[in-house]
């Protein structure tokens, strides 16, 4: 074997042991990478590609409610099954069970998903249904919800009484027609 191939056997050597070396200190710096770019995935994004599928969210005050993930949008999602709807606040979500494992970015969204949590129970308001209002202390106020303000809703109970729920402490919206 000439000098000249063995030269270049030595050399191509060297050239994988540096590729193996830089692969092996690039790893660490990648897997940093990874974890601070997953600190930007939001629970409301993982649910927005969870959307169709059965998943059960554990609801502070309430427990688990299972059902099919209808709708995600800012601050909230809608959950269906059983005949009835769940209007659920995620800061009042501590678990769920059954997401997807990707996620879908904000930017992503439709207009409609940006739209805040006042705006379906302002149009669960106008339509007149009856519904329960769960807070995350366990409390219900049954009746039909008559306005909604900036940041609470007003309920109007079966005895003509008026109680306005803050949406802080919201923990879900059952439909009851």
């Amino acid at each position: 074997m000439p000098w000249e191939d063995e030269l270049f056997e030595v050399l191509d050597d060297l050239e994988q042991q540096a590729a193996a070396l830089y692969d092996a200190e690039r790893a660490p710096e990648l897997a940093d990478r990874s974890r601070a770019e997953y600190q930007q995935v939001t629970l409301a994004a993982r649910l927005m590609a969870s959307l169709d599928r059965d998943v059960a969210l554990d609801v502070r005050g309430l427990g688990t409610l299972t059902g099919s993930l209808r709708r995600v949008a800012s601050g909230w999602c809608l959950l269906g099954g059983a005949g009835q709807d769940w209007l659920v606040p995620l800061p009042a979500v501590t678990a769920v069970t059954g997401a997807s494992e990707r996620a879908v970015p904000e930017v992503a969204w439709s207009p409609v998903s940006r739209l805040g949590l006042a705006s379906p129970l302002r149009r669960l308001a106008e339509s007149g249904e009856r519904c329960v209002l769960h807070t995350v202390e366990g409390r219900r106020h049954e009746g039909a919800l008559s306005r909604v303000g900036g940041d609470f809703v007003e309920v109007v109970g079966p005895s003509g009484r008026t109680v306005l729920v803050a949406f802080e402490g919201l923990a879900a919206v059952q439909s009851r027609d």
